[in-house]
């Protein structure tokens, strides 16, 4: 097996949500600065990059952090968990054609979701 390169991009965004079958407090109306880490894994070109930084922002930004910063998670989703949150996150990036490796998802400082290949 060869040498594998993977580059990482962190990002944050506010947004709320609620659970309304969840026993505890989460069934109340709250928010989380999210931060999300998207990782894609690739060769290293002629340029001595797997993608570059700026590239990966570009995607991620369009698909993601503009589409859900500063929302209610619950327009866009049936059951707003972070594991749901960071597969969907997975499947916009595919979909705009990142080779994504990882995804990880941190709803507050201590506790992520982390999605791979």
């Amino acid at each position: 097996m060869g040498v594998r390169t993977s580059v990482t991009k962190a990002f944050t965004f506010e947004a709320a949500h609620q659970l309304p079958w969840h026993p505890g407090k989460c069934r109340n109306l709250h928010g989380h600065g999210y931060r999300l880490e998207v990782t894609v894994e690739g060769p290293v070109g002629d340029d001595g990059m797997v993608l570059d930084f700026a590239d990966v922002e570009a995607v991620v930004d369009r698909e993601v952090v503009g589409r859900y910063d500063h929302t209610y998670l619950n327009d866009f989703f049936e059951n707003p968990t972070a594991e749901l949150i960071a597969h969907d996150v997975w499947k916009r990036l595919e979909a705009a054609d990142l080779e994504v490796a990882r995804v990880r998802l941190w709803e507050t400082p201590d506790s992520m979701v982390e999605v791979r290949r």
